[in-house]
């Protein structure tokens, strides 16, 4: 019974999630756009561990292609 609950769940999360997604089309593809922005302003800017890691870029770059997914299956 409690795994039936959890896909109930997870389907309403789904859902909502869709019903998100589908009128903002282009907000991940944005927020992935600004991530790589930052990613390479903080490069400019600092020398230390988080900008030689290149954390944001790669953030942005699963974003990014996250939002074209979902946009196209939208």
């Amino acid at each position: 019974m409690k795994k039936m609950n959890k896909m109930g769940n997870l389907s309403n999360l789904l859902s909502r999630l869709s019903s998100f997604f589908s009128n903002r089309k282009g907000l991940l593809i944005f927020v992935a756009i600004i991530l790589i922005i930052t990613n390479f302003i903080i490069g400019l800017l600092f020398n230390n561990w988080f900008s030689q890691s290149d954390l944001l870029l790669h953030l942005g770059i699963i974003i990014g292609l996250f939002g074209v997914m979902i946009a196209w299956a939208l």
